[in-house]
C-alpha cells in the first residue's frame, strides 16, 4: 500500500538519487556575473519523455531535442539563459547539436542522449566562444541544483526548484523538478522551461503518459500575458536507481507516480503564476459542475486569462461581472441562471441574480498574494484549475524595456 505524497524540504531536481547538476557565468547574458549555462546529469542513463511548444515557430534548441528524445532515451540536459537560439536558421540548428556534443565529451555520455534547451532574446545566434570555454568548467554535484535554477532564469526573480517523495511496496520513490518562467506564460506549453528527474524505473511508453497528464493539469493550466513562445519544454528523466520491476500501468505505484509527478509541475507552475513579471497576486480559478472536464478547462482557462479580471485583482475591486463576461466568451456551455461564482468563500451570484454580500469581507478577499475564484456551472461533473495572476504597471515597464 501506498504512503501519502511527501514534500521534501528545500529538494529539487538533484533530490532523485543519481542525479547531479551544475552551472557557471559564461558570459551568455548581458550581466556577466550572472550564472547562465547549467547542466543536469543522470549517473546512468535515464528513459525520457518530452513535451514542446505549441508554437509553429520553434527554436532550434526543441527541434534539436524533438530528434534526440525520439528514442525515449537521454542522459543529461544541458541549459542557458541569455539567448534563445531561436529564428536563427540553420547555424542557429548547428550550434545547437554542437551545444549537445560538447556536453556529451564532457560527460562522456553520446550526444543523442544530451537534450538541449535555451531561453532568453530571440533572433540572436549562441556566442559559442563562450560555451566552448564554459562547458568544461561546470562542476556537477548533488548541491548544484540551485545553480542550475539560476542559470535558466531571465526576467524570474527567484529560482524556482521542488522535489517530492512516496513509497510504494517497501520501496522508497523520489520526483524533483526545476523550472524557469515569468512572462510570455500561456497554455501550449506555457512558455517555461522544466526539467523533471526520478529515480522510479519507468517504462517509456508510460513515462510519456505520465508526462501528459501531469503538464495537461499544470503547465496548460496556467497563464500571464497571453503569449506562447519559440523554446517551451518539459522533459522527464527516470534513472531507475530506486529499482524494482519497471512502473508501467499496472504497477502499484503508477497511481502513485502519476500523483506526483503533476504535483511537482502544479507546485512549480503555481511558483511561475507566483513569480510573474510584475505580478503581486497569484490567482487561482476552480470551475465545478461543468458540462465536461473540457468545457470547465475551457471556462477556467479564459477567467484566469482575462485581462480585465487582472486588472481588476490587482486593483482589489472585483467588479465580478468581468468574470462572467469571460465565463461566456470561454466557449464552454454556460447556462446563466445555474452558474454560481464565489469569491473565496463569499457568493456574489446565484441562478442569474446577484446576492448582497458583504464588501468588506470581498476586498478584504483581494488584498492577500492570492486571490480564488469558484465558479459553479450547474451542468454537470466536469471540473478543472487554472492559474493566472494580476497584471500590473510593472509588466508593463518590464516588456517595454526588454531589449531585442
Amino acid at each position: 500500500m501506498s504512503s501519502e505524497i511527501v514534500i521534501i524540504p528545500q529538494g529539487g531536481v538533484t533530490s532523485a538519487g543519481g542525479f547531479l547538476a551544475g552551472a557557471v557565468r559564461a558570459g551568455i547574458r548581458e550581466d556577466v556575473d550572472k550564472l547562465d549555462l547549467g547542466i543536469v546529469y543522470s549517473e546512468r542513463p535515464c528513459a525520457a519523455a518530452g513535451l514542446f511548444t505549441g508554437s509553429r515557430v520553434k527554436a532550434a534548441p526543441v527541434l534539436v531535442c524533438q530528434k534526440h528524445l525520439a528514442d525515449g532515451r537521454a542522459q543529461a540536459i544541458v541549459a542557458n539563459s541569455g539567448c534563445a537560439n531561436a529564428c536563427t536558421g540553420e547555424e542557429g540548428l548547428r550550434q545547437a547539436y554542437e551545444m549537445a556534443e560538447l556536453t556529451a565529451s564532457k560527460l562522456g555520455v553520446q550526444p543523442e542522449d544530451v537534450v538541449v534547451a535555451s531561453t532568453g532574446v530571440i533572433g540572436n545566434c549562441m556566442p559559442m566562444d563562450r560555451i566552448r570555454s564554459a562547458v568544461g568548467d561546470i562542476a556537477l554535484s548533488r548541491e548544484g541544483g540551485d545553480d542550475l535554477a539560476r542559470a535558466i532564469m531571465t526576467t524570474d526573480t527567484v529560482p524556482k526548484q521542488t522535489a517530492v517523495r512516496f513509497d510504494c511496496q517497501g520501496r522508497r520513490y523520489t520526483l524533483g523538478g526545476v523550472a524557469k518562467g515569468a512572462g510570455m506564460i500561456h497554455p501550449h506549453l506555457a512558455t517555461m522551461l522544466c526539467f523533471l528527474t526520478t529515480d522510479a524505473p519507468v517504462r517509456q511508453d508510460f513515462l510519456d503518459t505520465a508526462l501528459r497528464r501531469a503538464v495537461d493539469t499544470s503547465f496548460n493550466m496556467i497563464t500571464v500575458d497571453g503569449d506562447i513562445s519559440t523554446n517551451d519544454m518539459a522533459v522527464v528523466l527516470a534513472n531507475g536507481l530506486a529499482a524494482g520491476e519497471p512502473l508501467d500501468a499496472e504497477h502499484p505505484a503508477a497511481e502513485p507516480f502519476c500523483d506526483a509527478l503533476a504535483q511537482v509541475c502544479i507546485d512549480l507552475a503555481k511558483a511561475i503564476c507566483r513569480d510573474a513579471e510584475g505580478a503581486t497576486k497569484l490567482i487561482e480559478v476552480r470551475v465545478g459542475g461543468a458540462a465536461s472536464d473540457a468545457d470547465a478547462r475551457r471556462a477556467a482557462r479564459r477567467v484566469a486569462g482575462s485581462l480585465l479580471v487582472k486588472t481588476a485583482v490587482y486593483g482589489e475591486d472585483l467588479n465580478w461581472g468581468r468574470i462572467l463576461a469571460a465565463l461566456g466568451g470561454s466557449g464552454a456551455d454556460v447556462a446563466e441562471d445555474k452558474a454560481t461564482l464565489y469569491l473565496s468563500d463569499i457568493c456574489l451570484y446565484r441562478g442569474g441574480h446577484p446576492l448582497d454580500y458583504d464588501d468588506r469581507a470581498a476586498r478584504a478577499a483581494l488584498t492577500g498574494d492570492e486571490v480564488e475564484l469558484r465558479l459553479d456551472l450547474g451542468l454537470g461533473d466536469g471540473a478543472a484549475t487554472a492559474w493566472g495572476c494580476d497584471i500590473t504597471e510593472e509588466y508593463v515597464r518590464l516588456n517595454s524595456a526588454y531589449t531585442t
